[in-house]
């Protein structure tokens, strides 16, 4: 089991999104990975992106570099 700790969680209303931002945050060595959406958050599609806070800058940047629409951004124990 992992530890919890403080987590960057961005949700999408599609998973086709998601799984859009994962492709293109590998190719730029952004580290994270696909969740499924915690049930503390409410999301239109089942996929969540997780990673570290201090990388959120770097994150809602390439969200706008690839003309992605996040649903949400949240902080939370995970």
């Amino acid at each position: 089991m992992r530890a919890k700790k403080w987590q960057l969680i961005i949700t999408f209303a599609a998973t086709t999104a998601a799984m859009a931002f994962e492709a293109a945050a590998k190719t730029q060595g952004l580290p994270g990975r696909l969740i499924p959406v915690p049930t503390v958050i409410q999301a239109g599609c089942g996929l969540a992106f997780c990673l570290e806070p201090a990388a959120r800058a770097a994150a809602q940047q390439l969200l706008e570099e690839q003309e992605l629409a996040a649903e949400g951004i949240y902080e939370i124990w995970l």
